[in-house]
């Protein structure tokens, strides 16, 4: 069986890495967009789980692997009551997606992106805009056939947070 390191940067705007022996690949996280539950007309965007669980699927075929060889790092939510909104989209793409783990018995972590970005991240850097550009340049400097993705992806969270992952169980 072979080992599967996956970061996720949470939300419904964030990527899913995996990295193995065989390859590191990169998605945007499958969302779809619905009507919300309000009065008013608005839109939600949520986590497809359908296609985050085929997606997984497909990872552990190709990979030839099992639940108990899936590393998963999830990075935490961010929760702040001054942006209710985004919190609350936060919120549904975490729970969303720890559903589909617990559906196919996968293990994970819920972990903050300090975590990541101490070790990976040169310190001195500040601000949400700045992490995001350097996470995207670490990103592309461990895997340059990533670039692409974390180009449109606008950082390169998830690699950093799969890559952490990979050094803290090898």
């Amino acid at each position: 069986m072979r080992e599967i390191y996956t970061g996720i940067d949470n939300g419904s705007t964030g990527s899913i890495a995996v990295i193995s022996d065989l390859f590191a690949g990169m998605i945007q996280t499958p969302v779809k967009k619905e009507l919300s539950y309000t009065k008013k007309v608005q839109y939600v965007t949520r986590i497809d789980v359908v296609q985050l669980q085929e997606f997984f699927l497909e990872q552990m075929v190709a990979h030839n692997s099992d639940p108990e060889h899936v590393h998963i790092a999830l990075e935490r939510p961010m929760v702040n009551p001054k942006m209710f909104k985004a919190s609350m989209s936060a919120m549904r793409a975490y729970e969303a997606t720890i559903n589909v783990f617990e559906l196919m018995g996968l293990g994970y972590d819920t972990v903050d992106s300090k975590g990541f970005q101490k070790a990976l991240l040169p310190t001195g850097i500040k601000g949400s805009a700045e992490l995001k550009k350097a996470s995207a340049q670490i990103g592309k400097r461990l895997y340059p056939h990533l670039s692409d993705i974390i180009d449109k992806q606008k950082d390169g969270d998830s690699i950093c947070i799969a890559h952490w992952l990979m050094m803290k169980y090898k």
